[in-house]
């Protein structure tokens, strides 16, 4: 088993583990705990009722957090004529074809969304096996093949965020950072949960929220009382 630090060893006395915070409890909490010489990232993980080897449970879906993720996010677009034109001015970094393809191939993947119209799939394709393992692989069901490329450019820049259920049923995706003001983070993280939540599949019995907590990158975890998730976001 990994040994933690000092440091983090002091910042867990500050957690009650048996506890299940409120909302605000944590996310002011977590914040507490973030006393890293850098801007740590703040991320919920979930645990779902769901069996996700089945077809009809798989719980998918993309959302653009009113307050961004704290990030600055390299947008690359497969697109040509037009469309390259519309995505330039939305603010991608990187707009092409067949060379960006190559470029790829050859190794190169400084980008973190990859966006493609329809009709560029077909090259797109090639790149399954260097996109698809690392999450970047354009997709209709997040909206990354889309023919309304602008509009993808501008949520990926605004700071939309994929989540989808792990093989564990756990579901794990940032909302921010712990310079944002707590408001920010609260309202960033039932966004994201109205989400989840929306995105509950017809054949999940029984509880769905199991378990809900936030951390940031260097402390514990903070578990969140799932039931006061479920009243905040009525």
């Amino acid at each position: 088993m990994a040994k933690h630090g000092k440091r983090y060893q002091e910042v867990a006395k500050l957690v009650d583990r048996a506890n299940l915070y409120t909302v605000d409890e944590a996310l002011e909490l977590v914040k507490k705990c973030a006393t890293a010489k850098f801007d740590e990232t703040v991320e919920v993980a979930l645990k779902i009722g769901v069996d996700p080897r089945h077809a009809d449970q798989q719980v998918r879906g993309t959302v653009v957090l009113p307050h961004g993720t704290g990030r600055d996010v390299t947008v690359l677009v497969f697109a040509k004529g037009e469309k390259a034109k519309e995505a330039q001015e939305a603010g991608a970094d990187y707009v092409g074809a067949e060379e960006l393809v190559e470029k790829i191939q050859g190794g190169w993947l400084e980008f973190d969304v990859a966006i493609a119209t329809p009709d560029m799939m077909g090259v797109v394709g090639k790149l399954g096996r260097v996109l698809g393992p690392r999450g970047l692989m354009p997709n209709p069901k997040t909206g990354t093949v889309t023919f309304e490329v602008a509009d993808a450019v501008r949520d990926s820049k605004a700071g939309k965020v994929e989540f989808r259920v792990n093989k564990e049923a756990g579901i794990h995706v940032p909302i921010g950072k712990v310079s944002f003001d707590q408001d920010k983070l609260r309202e960033n993280f039932l966004v994201l949960l109205g989400a989840v939540v929306k995105a509950k599949p017809a054949a999940a019995k029984g509880t769905y929220l199991r378990k809900v907590a936030v951390s940031s990158t260097m402390s514990p975890g903070i578990r969140i009382n799932p039931q006061d998730v479920v009243t905040q976001l009525r």
